[in-house]
């Protein structure tokens, strides 16, 4: 009688903590493996469509050293520059749909400043553009400019976005991440420009 209510006590336990694990990753956003995207490790943002440019990287702009725009690649066999994704809660190990996450290239550039992605409203350029130099700290009204999310896109792709819920008192403006065709081959990176469905390619031994 003991050994049955052990076995039944023992399957529960164990019911319980696949579904939990079941639960934790089912919002998950995915790489190209089918792997959950995980906190602090190295991805390619990379299109999803064929013969639209490849990866992101960063580029100067209007004669601008610092800080540098997030851009495409021109050529789609370049992967771009890896990033890392770091959620707003701290205890979140997996990046979950609709959640609030920072941006950041994995790289240090000569530019005294984080590669954390920003939005910025260019003055007379009527556009929002996304750079870097965002202020990564606390979750709220002074650093809601650099909240994004990921919103899942049809069956294997995927759209960033802005709109953060790290400040429930600001007014913000949210808008689908695109693509700006600036001429010269620049493709810069901003709400509402060409629309640009993405997958996360994990970077080898990251």
């Amino acid at each position: 009688m003991k050994f049955l209510l052990f076995s039944i006590s023992l399957l529960v336990t164990l019911l319980f903590f696949s579904f939990t694990s079941n639960a934790a990753t089912l919002d998950s956003v995915r790489d190209t493996d089918g792997h959950p995207l995980i906190s602090g490790k190295q991805y390619y943002i990379i299109p999803v469509v064929r013969g639209h440019g490849g990866g992101l990287t960063m580029t100067t702009h209007n004669y601008l050293h610092c800080p540098l725009y997030v851009a495409q690649e021109n050529m789609e066999v370049k992967k771009g520059i890896p990033l890392i994704f770091r959620p707003a809660n701290p205890k979140d190990k997996v990046v979950r749909l609709s959640t609030d996450i920072n941006i950041e290239f994995a790289i240090i550039t000569t530019c005294v400043m984080p590669t954390t992605w920003q939005l910025r409203n260019i003055e007379g350029a009527g556009k929002r553009y996304i750079t870097t130099g965002g202020l990564r700290g606390k979750p709220g009204r002074e650093t809601v400019n650099i909240w994004f999310k990921i919103e899942k896109l049809g069956n294997k792709a995927y759209k960033l976005v802005f709109c953060p819920s790290v400040c429930t008192t600001c007014k913000v403006v949210c808008g689908d991440v695109g693509v700006f065709n600036e001429g010269g081959g620049k493709r810069l990176l901003g709400l509402s420009g060409e629309h640009f469905p993405v997958m996360f390619k994990k970077l080898k031994d990251s």
